[in-house]
């Protein structure tokens, strides 16, 4: 029934103008923004084209999940500019990460994860 509709994931942040300035500036992605008021939204495009809906939350919890992977074709590179524009990468106890915060464990891909300003997990990360 619904395998042809233009689907799309959202989530939420507690602070939309400070998600809009980490998702273009720090990530750079193109962001839309729409609504006014309490009914602002921002539209991410990744590189797929897919859109992403980002919407302020009083109540926001961050996800403890990861809730966007950015696959990339040289995780080292984009580990190393993303830490220029400010991020940081997060060490999980279960993920052995080397001094950069990239976990190169067998049987998956290498990746690194971090936060955006409200606190849900991201990550980049390169196939074997």
């Amino acid at each position: 029934m619904l395998g042809q509709s233009a689907a799309f994931s959202g989530f939420s942040v507690n602070d939309l103008d400070e998600a809009r300035r980490f998702y273009a500036d720090t990530l750079g992605l193109p962001v839309e923004e729409s609504g006014e008021g309490d009914m602002r939204m921002l539209t991410l495009t990744l590189g797929t084209g897919a859109k992403v809906l980002v919407y302020p939350k009083d109540s926001h919890t961050p996800a403890t999940f990861t809730i966007l992977n950015f696959p990339v074709d040289d995780i080292d590179t984009a580990v190393e500019e993303l830490g220029r524009r400010g991020v940081t990468f997060e060490r999980y106890p279960d993920f052995d990460a080397d001094e950069k915060g990239i976990v190169r464990g067998d049987g998956g891909p290498t990746v690194a994860w971090f936060t955006d300003p409200a606190g849900n997990v991201l990550s980049v990360l390169q196939e074997r």
